[in-house]
Formats: C-alpha cells, sequence, structure tokens
C-alpha cells in the first residue's frame, strides 16, 4: 500500500495550557532538522497532531528517526482517500488485509475536524465495522484492547485511515525546558547524562575539555562525534572545545598528588559555569553517578561543587553502572564511548585520589594558583563550533589515518 503520510500524536504537549503552542512549535523545528535529509516533505503542526505528507519519500527511514525524536508519543502511517465512502470502505478492508492475521480482533475509531460531512462518527464506526466484519466473517471486535485499530480521520480535504501505531521516544521537545551545559567526556556516563537531560526538554551544549599534547585528536573527534550521535533526538547540538593542559600542569607541579584530581574538577567546573553564564544556560549536567570513583563520592562531590552556586544535575547519579552500559547500548553511544581514545581526566589521573577531599585543605592547596590567570588564557583558547544531525568525524579520522598508510 502506497501512503501518503505520517501522522504524530503528541506525548506530555497535551497537558501544557497555554504554552502548548510553543512547545509544539518547539517540536516541529526538532523533527525539521532531523529530517532535514528529506526536502519533499511537508509539514503542517497542529493543536493535536504534526502531519508530515511524503510526496513520494520513502516512509521507513523517515519512521526509524521519529522514533528517536523526544516529545512524540506515537506515530502512524495513513493513507488519504476521498470523501466517498465507498472508497473509505475498500481501502480500510485493503489495510485490514495488510495486517490481519487469523485470531487477531479489530475496532474502529473515527475523529472528524469536517463536521460538515454526511455521515457522523458513529455511522462511520458502525458501517466501516460492518464491511470489515462482511470481509472477514467470524472476526471479533475488541473495544478496549484490539490487536488492530482502524483509524478515520476525517478532514476537509479528504479522509485519512492508518491502521499501524509506532511508539516514540516520549518526553518533551529539546529546547522547552531551558539550556543548559553538558560536561562531556569521552567515557559511558556523561552521554547518558545528556540523553537524559534533552528528554526532559533541556537544550545542551557540550563543553569539551581536551589538553593536547597529552589527548589526542581522535578524542576530540570522538568526543564530537557521541554529540553528534544525540542529536537525533532533537536536532543541532553547540560543541565548546576548552584547553586545559596548561591548567593541569600547574596543578600537577603545584598540588599534592592526593588532591590533583579534585581541584581539577573545580577548575573545569568554573570555566562550564562561566561558559555557562555567557551562553545564557540555566544548569550544568554531568555524568557523574555516586560512588562510582574516587572523586564521584559525596564529600569529592561537595568539594568539587564549592566553587558555584549554580544548579549541578546529574540524571546517573543513583543508576548502577550496569543500567547506565544498558542505556548506552540503547542510546548507540556505548560502542563509540569504549573506544580507547585517553581524554585530560584519565592521562592526568593520579595513582591514589582522595576519595574524602577536605574543602578548607582543598581551598588552601588551590589559592597557591593563578586561578584568574589560567582560567582567563583557557577561555582565550575556546572554540565553539554547532555539531548537526547526520555530521561524521570518526569516519573522517580513519579516511585520514588510511592516506598516510
Amino acid at each position: 500500500m502506497e501512503y501518503t503520510e505520517i501522522m504524530v500524536r503528541y506525548g506530555e504537549l497535551s497537558t501544557k495550557g497555554k504554552n502548548r503552542k510553543s512547545f509544539i512549535d518547539r517540536l516541529h523545528g526538532n523533527v525539521a532538522k532531523v529530517l532535514k535529509d528529506y526536502p519533499n516533505l511537508v509539514m503542517r503542526p497542529h493543536r493535536d497532531r504534526l502531519h508530515i505528507q511524503l510526496n513520494g519519500e520513502d516512509a521507513q527511514p523517515i519512521m526509524e528517526k521519529l522514533k528517536n525524536v523526544f516529545g512524540i508519543q506515537t506515530f502512524s502511517l495513513s493513507v488519504k482517500v476521498s470523501h466517498d465512502f465507498e472508497d473509505v470502505k475498500a481501502k480500510a478492508i485493503e489495510m485490514m488485509h495488510e495486517g490481519w492475521k487469523p485470531g487477531m480482533s479489530f475496532k474502529v475509531g473515527t475523529k472528524r475536524s469536517d463536521h460538515s460531512y454526511h455521515l457522523d462518527t458513529n455511522q462511520i464506526n458502525l458501517q466501516l465495522g460492518d464491511a470489515i466484519c462482511d470481509e472477514f466473517p467470524g472476526i471479533d471486535v475488541e473495544m478496549k484492547r484490539p490487536d488492530i485499530k482502524i483509524s478515520v480521520e476525517v478532514r476537509q480535504d479528504g479522509i485519512y485511515l492508518s491502521y499501524l501505531t509506532v511508539k516514540g521516544a516520549g518526553g518533551l521537545p529539546v529546547g522547552t525546558a531551558g539550556k543548559a551545559m553538558l560536561m562531556l567526556s569521552g567515557g559511558i556516563d556523561s552521554p547518558v547524562a545528556g540523553y537524559l537531560a534533552m528528554k526532559r526538554g533541556v537544550d545542551i551544549e557540550m563543553v569539551h575539555f581536551f589538553s593536547p599534547p597529552y589527548t589526542s585528536e581522535q578524542a576530540l573527534n570522538k568526543a564530537k562525534e557521541l554529540t553528534s550521535k544525540l542529536t537525533v533526538f532533537g536536532g543541532n547540538i553547540k560543541f565548546i572545545e576548552v584547553p586545559f593542559a596548561e591548567i593541569q600542569e600547574t596543578i600537577k607541579s603545584s598540588v599534592p598528588e592526593g588532591y590533583l584530581m579534585t581541584i581539577q574538577r573545580r577548575f573545569m567546573l568554573r570555566l562550564t559555569d562561566m561558559l555557562r553564564e555567557q551562553e545564557n544556560g540555566l544548569a550544568i549536567f554531568n555524568g557523574e553517578a555516586v560512588g562510582q570513583v574516587a572523586s564521584q563520592t559525596l564529600e569529592s562531590m561537595a568539594a568539587i561543587n564549592d566553587v558555584t552556586t549554580t544548579p549541578i544535575l546529574r540524571p546517573v547519579a543513583t543508576m548502577d553502572k550496569t543500567e547506565i552500559i544498558k542505556l548506552a547500548e540503547d542510546i548507540d553511544t556505548f560502542n563509540l564511548s569504549i573506544q580507547p581514545f585517553e581524554d585530560c581526566c584519565t592521562v592526568f589521573a593520579p595513582p591514589s585520589p582522595k576519595t574524602r577531599p577536605n574543602i578548607e585543605k582543598t581551598r588552601k592547596f588551590e589559592s597557591s594558583l593563578d586561578i584568574d590567570g589560567l582560567i582567563e588564557r583557557s577561555l582565550a583558547g575556546v572554540k565553539i563550533t554547532t555539531i548537526e544531525h547526520g555530521d561524521h568525524f570518526m569516519e573522517q579520522q580513519q579516511e585520514d589515518i588510511s592516506t598516510l598508510l
């Protein structure tokens, strides 16, 4: 069967009252970014649905992309027929032949936006149901939990039929809950934290610290590729590269070994907070999980948080590592995250970091450093780019390497 459009149903947007229109507009924009490679599509957002006219485009790859966009509850392929009810019956029966298997039940559900149509909702349901029962003798009608639901929408430009409902990603459209910064490493946890932030509508900007020559171009491209992975959930993401080598070298030469990690992370948080203010963000997200490593004990978190009053949100804080890995696999970041390119946290990691750093000692050790100068020079080297859906960095890396061999 040749389908004519995809009908997208909203999730939590239905509860947003006066803000509903802005939420729908944001979802429309996010979907347009994710589907930018399909120029023939025509999108028409309405109060209760987003209609995507296919205009000859292959529906399958488009549906695969829609599954990931936050703010979508469900969507269905639908076909447009004329207002002639005999055409409606014929197309509904064709749909049943496509999807029905012996033993399945069905129901018909109708919605009318064109109230001038000569049949009302109950008449359409009954007459269409009778036609299907005549075509499939003995078929069961189930009103609560049918195996197949033939959905009918009567509009002024025609009647739209669908039967296959696909579950969407749920959540809220990215950008409807404000902007925040995500401290993105090259590991497993921070991309998962970013995914969970985006699911609640947060527009995240990635802050990635790199320390050449101690960290490689491959490690930087890995972080960009992880960012690209997350664009499938809501569109473009800003990527902020922060040079960190001088700060790490200075800390290593001036601070007791046990406090290296704590003070490094305090600098990272200061820098992220300044970038947040510059970008008009409201909070900072990271991938810390309580007790997972030495720098993620509650005592360490308290010592690190000491440098800011900005909200620090940790979506994976209470998750087991196995739970985080499972989610990373689900969102297709795990295999990339485990590639062995060291980030700036691992190359300068002390063998025995303090798991319960004293805040007063931390401040004392830090006071010997030129904090303002180090931060000023780091910010001067910041590079900001926008990563779009479909951008790739690791493949290009491999191509560049292969030309040298």
